[in-house]
């Protein structure tokens, strides 16, 4: 019996594995075919081989995408961008939440809900305001026209995140604090700043994601190719009449390189988020 008990549990690993191992090959082929196909020619990727390894290896796509499609310049306006929506997101974040949760006044619940609104509001469906309002502030064609209204449009899931997490934090942190001399600010920063590390990297990351890849205002709020950001660029890359493909996924695996690294670098913060309520217990 304990012999086919534990065949039972061997075959049951087994299954797991296996499906496990197949959900990693579905889940890492689409970036095996965004560089393999950066390295193809028009033929071969719309030919025979369009899954395969190329048959020859074209590096002069990467070449022609930074040369001829001016990655470089976009490559910095996106990171420009995405770094400034993330620090903006986060401390307004952490310091929105911190005076929600943690403060006692008039009016908090409110104020949250007001915040809140903002995950109702699709982003898209704001741009004739946002172009109008900045036309007059005349920020078009600035980058400033798209950290703003990304940062704005982050705030309500980072605060979000944050509740959620900063809710769990014992109130007696804060007492014991106290006693030792600090201050609503030395509370902030030497207490719940340091708890708050996996709450920030998930907010990180979301940020990160929804302001680089997003091309909708991009396009519209940025006339200028000085301050154009990656997914306008690898837009640009597409012709009238015919295109060459093989640099658009060169373009596109440099865009994504950074997120995928940006994740992996990040991602324990992330599993701690959801284990740091235990912890803290």
């Amino acid at each position: 019996m304990y012999n086919n008990l534990s065949n039972k549990r061997s075959l049951n690993k087994t299954v797991i594995y296996i499906i496990l191992i197949l959900w990693a090959l579905i889940s890492i082929f689409p970036v095996y075919w965004m560089l393999t196909f950066s390295l193809k020619t028009n033929a071969e990727i719309f030919g025979e081989n369009v899954a395969g390894l190329p048959r020859e290896w074209v590096w002069e796509n990467y070449k022609r995408a930074f040369n001829t499609g001016n990655m470089p310049r976009y490559f910095i306006n996106s990171l420009i961008v995405a770094i400034s929506t993330i620090v903006i997101t986060l401390a307004a974040s952490v310091m929105a939440t911190y005076a929600i949760t943690r403060l006692k006044w008039k009016g908090r619940k409110r104020m949250n809900s007001f915040f809140m609104l903002g995950l109702t509001i699709p982003i898209h469906a704001s741009i004739v305001p946002l172009y109008t309002t900045l036309a007059k502030l005349k920020l078009l064609d600035t980058l400033w026209a798209l950290i703003i209204p990304y940062s704005a449009f982050s705030l309500a899931m980072g605060i979000l995140v944050c509740t959620g997490f900063m809710g769990d934090i014992p109130y007696d942190l804060d007492e014991a604090a106290m006693l030792d001399g600090c201050g609503t600010w030395g509370i902030f920063f030497r207490v719940i700043v340091p708890l708050m590390r996996p709450a920030v990297a998930t907010v990180g990351i979301y940020t990160f994601l929804q302001c680089w890849n997003e091309l909708m205002f991009a396009n519209v709020f940025i006339n200028s190719d000085k301050w154009r950001t990656l997914p306008v660029g690898v837009q640009s890359l597409s012709g009238q009449y015919t295109t060459d493909w093989g640099p658009i996924g060169a373009a596109l695996s440099i865009a994504t390189i950074p997120t995928l690294i940006f994740y992996i670098f990040m991602s324990k913060k992330i599993q701690d988020s959801f284990v740091a309520g235990a912890v803290k217990g």
